[in-house]
This record gives C-alpha cells, sequence and structure tokens, in this order.
C-alpha cells in the first residue's frame, strides 16, 4: 500500500490594528446514528414524518417509562470509533444534563459526561495543496436528540415537534487543533466522508442529520507550541461556541466574523467572555446566545435507570473485522493500482458510489484513461443535469465500452464524446451506436494519405509557411479530420501530414 505522506499547512493568520493573531479551532460534530429506531425506544428515527407520529412513550416522558438500550447504535458508535482509529471504551456510563426546554419533554438528556464508549482518535485533513493537518479526536459520545421548537406557524403560539426527540447522536469532540476556516471545513467535509463510507451517518447536514458547534478563540504567535508543550489552554484566548453550524460555507465565514471580533476586543483592552453565540449569515456577525455553561451547571449525575454499558472485545473485534475500505487507504490504493494523480484520486474516492463506479469501469482498462472519462465527462454531465452517481443513465458497462473503442482504434477521443452523448441520452450500447451511426474510425492509410494529398494540393501557400515553421501543420491536421468528419485516425494523420510536408 503507497502511504499518503503531507506536508503541515502554514496556520492562518489575521492582521488587527496592532499585531497579528492566529486563530485556534476545536468543534463538536453532532452525527445523528444511522439508525431505523431511536436510541432508548423502539420509535422511527424517518425524516419527514407528520409532526409527533415518531414519539414512544419514553420519548414523551411518561411517568413509569424507562429507557432501553438500542444495541446497534452502540454498535454504530463503536464501528465510528474504529474508523477514526480511536481508543473504544469496553466500559462506559450514561448520565443526566438536567436543564428544561419545552422539546425536552424529560427535562434532561441521556448523555455521557464522564465515560464516553469512544476514547481519542485522529482524522488525517487534506488540504488539496499537499498539505494536512491531523486533527485530534479527544472522545465520542452517545446522547439523545431534543425536539423541535416551531416558532413561526402562529403569531401567539409556538409548536413543538417530538419526532426527533430520542434520536441517537454521536457527539465527535476534536480537540483545539484546526487553525483555520478552511481547515475547519475540510475536517468536516473528511468526518462526513468516513461517516458515510462507514455507514454510520448520511452526513446530511440540510436535514440535521450532521451539524456542528464551533469553538473559536484567538491568540499571540508561539502560544499555540506553548500550549502544545505544556497541555496548559492559558496560553490560548478565551474561547467562543458557535452553536448549531449545518454550513461548510458559512462556517468558514462564521470563525473568520468572529476571529476578528474577538481581536478588536482584545486590542481594545478588554476581555473576550466565555459563552455560546449564534451566527447571521445575512447581516455577517455572530451574536451572543447565552453565557457558556460549564458541566455543573446541568447538574450532571449518573443514570439511574441505565447500568453501566460494557460490552466484550470479541464483538468489537468482529466489528472491525467488517469495517469496509476507508477514504485513505482506498484513495493510496487508486494511486497506486490505477496510476492516478492525488487529485483524480481524492475526486474518484469523495464518496463511496463514486469510488465503486470507477473501480467497475477500470477494471482491464487503462486507470487514467477511465478516470479521466468518469471525472470529465460523466461526472460534468451529471452536474449539469443535477443528478448522482447513483442516477446516472451509463453504466460501467456502458462507460468501459466507449473506453474499449478509443483503446483499439475503432473510434477517435473526439468522436467517443459523441457516442457517449448518444449513450447517454439513449442507453444504447456503444459498439451498436458506432455501428449503426457510421462513425467508426478510419484506419486506411491509403484513404487519409488520399485526403492529406488533396488538402496540401489545395492549399500551397500555407504549405510554404509550414515548411519555415513546423508549428503550423496543426492547421493541415484539423482541415483532413474535418474533411474526414473526425473519423481518421488522428495519429495516422499527424504522421502522414508531417511526412507530406518534408518532401
Amino acid at each position: 500500500m503507497l502511504d499518503l505522506t503531507y506536508d503541515t499547512p502554514k496556520v492562518r493568520t489575521i492582521a488587527g490594528a496592532k499585531q497579528d493573531w492566529e486563530l485556534v479551532i476545536g468543534m463538536e460534530v453532532h452525527a445523528q446514528v444511522s439508525s431505523k429506531s431511536k436510541l432508548f425506544s423502539a420509535a422511527s428515527t424517518k425524516f419527514g414524518a407528520e409532526p409527533n407520529s415518531n414519539v414512544a412513550f419514553v420519548d414523551a416522558a411518561m411517568p413509569g417509562m424507562l429507557p432501553t438500550i438500542n444495541e446497534f447504535c452502540v454498535e454504530q458508535a463503536v464501528r465510528t470509533g474504529l474508523g477514526l482509529k480511536a481508543q473504544i471504551n469496553l466500559w462506559s456510563a450514561f448520565d443526566r444534563k438536567n436543564y428544561f426546554y419545552p422539546d425536552l419533554p424529560q427535562g434532561y438528556q441521556i448523555s455521557q459526561l464522564y465515560h464516553p464508549i469512544v476514547g481519542e482518535g485522529e482524522v488525517l485533513v487534506e488540504m488539496g495543496d499537499g498539505t494536512a493537518r491531523l486533527v485530534g479526536v479527544e472522545r465520542i459520545h452517545l446522547e439523545q436528540d431534543a425536539g423541535k421548537s416551531i416558532h413561526d406557524m402562529d403569531p401567539n403560539m409556538s409548536f413543538v415537534d417530538l419526532n426527533r426527540t430520542g434520536v441517537a447522536l454521536m457527539e465527535i469532540v476534536s480537540r483545539p487543533d484546526i487553525r483555520g476556516p478552511e481547515e475547519a471545513a475540510a475536517y468536516l467535509a473528511k468526518l462526513r466522508q468516513i461517516l458515510r463510507y462507514l455507514g454510520t451517518c448520511n452526513g446530511d447536514m440540510q436535514s440535521g442529520a450532521m451539524r456542528a458547534d464551533v469553538n473559536v478563540s484567538i491568540c499571540a504567535p508561539g502560544q499555540y507550541e506553548k500550549y502544545k508543550a505544556t497541555g496548559d489552554f492559558g496560553h490560548l484566548g478565551t474561547r467562543c461556541e458557535i452553536k448549531n453550524m449545518n454550513s461548510m460555507r458559512f462556517i468558514q465565514q462564521a470563525i473568520d466574523v468572529e476571529a476578528k471580533r474577538q481581536i478588536a476586543i482584545v486590542e481594545a483592552g478588554g476581555e473576550v467572555t466565555q459563552e455560546t453565540r449564534l451566527f447571521d449569515p445575512d447581516k455577517q456577525e455572530t451574536r451572543s446566545m447565552r453565557s457558556k455553561e460549564e458541566a455543573h451547571d446541568y447538574r450532571y449525575f449518573p443514570d439511574p435507570d441505565l447500568l453501566p454499558l460494557v460490552i466484550e472485545q470479541s464483538w468489537v473485534d468482529e466489528i472491525a473485522a467488517t469495517l469496509p475500505e476507508l477514504p485513505d487507504a482506498k484513495k493510496a490504493r487508486f494511486i497506486n493500482d490505477f496510476g492516478l494523480s492525488d487529485y483524480d484520486a481524492s475526486v474518484l474516492t469523495a464518496d463511496l458510489d463514486s469510488s465503486s463506479y470507477f473501480e467497475e469501469t477500470a477494471q482491464g482498462r487503462d486507470g487514467k484513461m477511465t478516470a479521466n472519462w468518469v471525472i470529465n465527462e460523466l461526472f460534468g454531465r451529471l452536474k449539469k443535469d443535477e443528478k448522482d452517481i447513483s442516477d446516472s443513465p451509463v453504466t460501467p458497462a456502458l462507460l468501459g465500452g466507449i473506453i474499449d473503442l478509443i483503446a483499439s482504434d475503432a473510434i477517435s477521443g473526439k468522436i467517443a464524446k459523441d457516442v457517449f452523448e448518444i449513450t447517454y441520452t439513449t442507453g444504447r450500447d456503444p459498439a451498436e451506436v458506432v455501428e449503426t451511426e457510421g462513425l467508426k474510425q478510419v484506419t486506411d492509410t491509403g484513404a487519409i494519405e488520399a485526403a492529406v494529398n488533396d488538402i496540401i494540393a489545395a492549399n500551397p501557400d500555407q504549405v510554404a509557411k509550414a515548411r519555415e515553421n513546423p508549428k503550423l501543420a496543426g492547421w493541415f491536421v484539423g482541415q483532413v479530420m474535418k474533411a474526414t468528419g473526425g473519423k481518421a485516425n488522428p495519429k495516422a494523420v499527424n504522421e502522414l501530414v508531417a511526412k507530406k510536408l518534408q518532401e
């Protein structure tokens, strides 16, 4: 297996009125577990159901109802931890996080503060320029989601939908290793990619299946290195949390806006207050939501209705044995086995469906040529039609057929694009299209030579110029291709033109 090695990206700095400042960012990502039922009940997790239709008695906090752990959700959390190369804790426990909100019927959230199911892991975040940041994951814990309060259906009342109440979440907490807005977005994108490969979260940010709380602080150059050396957070600035971000673009904007706000406060002689803030993308500002709570504010204590969660190492090993090939490993293999560039391999492994499509198409064929057709022609056309790879009307077998026709010199690359268009819109077999539409490439050198002779004889002035400047030979090649309807073998045309011009 080919190792992927990267340099560490430069730290993003922001210029203040008095000095430059560095960013320090950590993220708490809430990822909804891909499961048909909730964490502590058998109620459905189906998105888009009628309000309050996916609610069990325990979700609604009916008296006497007790939670029962969903084993599959635990398995999904373990699978996620293994995918992030994290420590799996065989002993974990659930706690009650007490706070009141209308869409939290119990008056507390069941979470894992003190003993999470997953410990330290890591995520390699590639920046696309040959650099990558290794971001540490501090922990992953399981918790139940709250419901949804709706405030815009009536001018005088709010409504509560409890469908999401009790849905299983994995809170993935990073270390403050992210050093810029672009890195933050890239980290979330890489994390989403891994979870999708694992099948533990669909990563759909629009439906709320994945959202992030972003912690932002600033520090003077050199202070972060002191923190890394000592582990003392006192070397870093006071952090503020930007809550419930569900857009890569808005995350970058919010970080930039919040950092500049903090710089202005510090350079004016003030102090940043630790708090939770919301980002307004229209006004390009963050606004205070509430002072940042600490653990003691929530009066955490072990949940008396749930025993500690004890799992066996053998079960963890069984889960590990079923892990799919993950993005970094697949990318390295594509580079090694198919001779792809780093960029092409990254595009093709961006999601599981794309990588599977490419690999099936590339079997027994030239990897670079296949990658070029998948990325440029197929992906380009699918994007134009707003289709996913799973909806492609051109199957791997059909696209492979086009590539085979090019490789055998049956058609030129130019004609192949016409064949692709016909196959894309009709589903017809490429070989049948070439045969019935008369698109087969002309390889008869006699016929090609005759066309070359005709063009040269009809353009004596151009011949004279081309003999003085050989670069002008391309004009003759173009004219011959035009005269033959693009069917002449380009290699043969180039060779014959060059020969004739030297006579």
